[in-house]
């Protein structure tokens, strides 16, 4: 189980795959934020994680000195992408993967905090590879938790690292305005018409059954919007009386996470002309 995994330590997920989980653990980490090695002779690394000391010696162990061809970012959060940079430097390898972004709204971010010197080397649109010996990753744009956010596609094992897009242990956190709700629907309905047979999350652990995660994380999506438009119903409300109603009992620690996503849903039912806002009210149209 995810619970019992010791952070530093790489474990081997299939022949072409290895984990080494960061000590970074928080209410909006699970236990951590997993870096995956993909390759046997030369490597790709996948979100090497926060910038921490001891996760840095660990994933130099495991890459045991092997060439790494490429250090792959699906997004640009501070337990993703920081370490990229030190790693960059100690194996040469090139920073590749999700676009740079300017945060654009000074408010409350409700998940990890903007990586704001992220610089990769190249950025990749969707459907561009990256290829080692015996391995091809083909980037997925999976936009929505955040509007940069990658997939990574192994053609040789039908894995997909699903980065915060869809996690082993809870949905992603959607947090406008760089998170959409609209794209992150839009997203997990691209990952339907997929056949991948695992994923592997950034967080929590692999996904076994992926097709059925997604399709239960669609219907919670629209569960929640039709609690919201209920809610609406009875006349306009502020996030917080709306959260506190959709949300009884949750852990306090997560409730900004929570009022950013009903914002998200919120700004999705604008768009379509469901909602309008007046203030610190929303009402049903």
């Amino acid at each position: 189980m995810a619970d019992d995994l010791p952070t530093g330590v790489a474990m081997t997920l299939e022949p072409l795959v290895t984990r080494v989980l960061a000590p970074n653990a928080s209410a909006y980490t699970y236990t951590g934020t997993q870096t995956h090695l993909v390759g046997t002779t030369d490597l790709a690394i996948i979100d090497p994680g926060p910038a921490d000391d001891a996760h840095h010696a660990a994933l130099l162990r495991a890459i045991a000195g092997r060439p790494v061809r490429a250090i792959l970012i699906t997004h640009h959060h501070r337990d993703h992408s920081p370490a990229a940079r030190r790693l960059a430097t100690e194996t040469g390898a090139p920073i590749v993967g999700c676009a740079p972004l300017v945060v654009r709204d000074a408010g409350e971010q409700a998940d990890a905090a903007f990586d704001a010197d992220y610089a990769p080397d190249r950025v990749l649109t969707d459907g561009e590879q990256v290829a080692g010996d015996g391995w091809t990753l083909s980037a997925l744009a999976t936009p929505g938790h955040t509007a940069n956010h990658l997939a990574f596609a192994l053609a040789e094992t039908n894995a997909l690292f699903s980065g915060d897009h869809v996690m082993g242990w809870a949905t992603s956190v959607v947090s406008p305005p760089d998170g959409d709700m609209g794209d992150y629907l839009a997203s997990l309905e691209k990952l339907l018409l997929r056949d991948d047979r695992i994923y592997y999350p950034g967080h929590g652990e692999a996904v076994e059954r992926p097709q059925r995660l997604v399709r239960g994380m669609l219907g919670h999506r629209k569960q929640r919007e039709g609690q919201i438009l209920r809610l609406l119903r009875e006349g306009p409300q502020p996030i917080a009386a709306m959260v506190a109603r959709m949300y009884v009992g949750l852990d306090a620690r997560l409730m900004g996470a929570a009022s950013r996503s009903v914002l998200a849903h919120l700004l999705d039912l604008a768009r379509r002309g469901l909602v309008t806002e007046e203030g610190d009210l929303w009402r049903s149209i």
